[in-house]
């Protein structure tokens, strides 16, 4: 062995070491809040992500789409063509608040979304629920924060996990969560003149 190879090789030891140490300290399980939000792209996407390890491992799950419902994404028709038992998939937005250009009409569709999104949270069967782009819903105020974040803390069932996102999440959002990420705008060919792109935005 080399001396390269050997110092690598002690230097992993040192680290499994450590990390083994720190597993030790980490026994609880529980349900969690988790938040994506940022100006980056990646924020649904992650969340989608998370949907794809529930049905792998077979926890139930539902998606309830909050502001894009007017789009035809490919998650939806995955989801609702290949993974219809696995996963439930409910629309309650008509469109980017831009494009609906009705303010009641938004309001309405978001708070039907929350009463789905709070029965399929409280739905012992489902394990997981993704709420896509809430967090748009709650900046433009069709949602109360403080209902949302006061019903994750004290009507969520102790293992359910619920993951929120989208940009510009509320400050008492981000406390309440468990996790918490935010996706950075480094570059996005959007500036340079390129729509969004079937398979990667939708």
């Amino acid at each position: 062995m080399d001396d390269i190879t050997r110092r690598h090789n002690e230097k992993m030891k040192r680290i499994k070491e450590a990390r083994d140490k720190i597993m030790e300290t980490k026994t609880e399980e529980r349900g969690l809040i988790v938040v994506h939000t940022g100006n980056g792209k990646g924020k649904s996407s992650s969340g989608f992500g998370m949907i794809m390890r529930c049905i792998a491992h077979g926890i139930p799950c539902s998606v309830v789409q909050f502001i894009k419902g007017g789009w035809q994404t490919g998650e939806k028709m995955f989801l609702r063509e290949r993974f219809p038992d696995e996963c439930r998939f409910f629309v309650s937005g008509e469109g980017f608040t831009w494009e609906t250009q009705d303010r009641d009409r938004d309001v309405a569709a978001a708070q039907n979304g929350w009463r789905i999104a709070q029965e399929q949270i409280l739905d012992p069967a489902i394990g997981f629920v993704l709420l896509d782009e809430i967090n748009i819903a709650l900046r433009y105020d069709y949602l109360d924060i403080d209902e949302v974040v006061g019903f994750l803390q004290t009507c969520k069932p102790v293992m359910t996990h619920v993951c929120l996102t989208g940009r510009n999440a509320k400050p008492e959002l981000l406390e309440a969560a468990d996790l918490v990420t935010e996706m950075t705008l480094l570059k996005h060919p959007f500036k340079d003149g390129v729509k969004a792109q079937k398979g990667i935005e939708f």
